[in-house]
């Protein structure tokens, strides 16, 4: 099942410092993979994995995510760098309503491989 997390932001007067440490997610990353230049109307991802865990992170501008386990359809906004959203593997999802200039960063348990996507929700 998808859910958020909070990462730990710092902030001061010169601005705010976001990070990811590996004991904060479910997963050991493998790749590092964004997602920008999305045109209005788009639609991105649309599908699920056999094996890989995904943290998504907005890190620019905002789009709706939503998902699908197969007991549970949930939609999550991502509009702040410092929310991660963890996605299992039955996790059936796809973003939309990216705002300009959107920047989503995604962090994979897994090398790509396109045996590991299956596209049925």
């Amino acid at each position: 099942m998808a859910y958020l997390i909070e990462l730990k932001t710092i902030t001061d007067n010169r601005g705010s410092l976001t990070f990811v440490e590996d004991r904060q997610l479910p997963l050991k990353i493998k790749r590092s993979f964004y997602i920008h230049g999305v045109k209005k109307g788009e639609v991105r991802g649309q599908h699920r994995h056999k094996k890989a865990i995904q943290a998504m992170i907005c890190l620019q501008g905002s789009c709706k995510v939503y998902n699908n386990d197969g007991k549970k359809e949930e939609w999550f906004i991502l509009d702040n760098p410092s929310k991660c959203l963890i996605l299992e593997p039955q996790d059936w999802h796809y973003m939309e309503e990216f705002s300009d200039h959107t920047v989503v960063n995604v962090l994979s348990s897994e090398y790509f491989d396109p045996k590991d996507y299956i596209y049925e929700p």
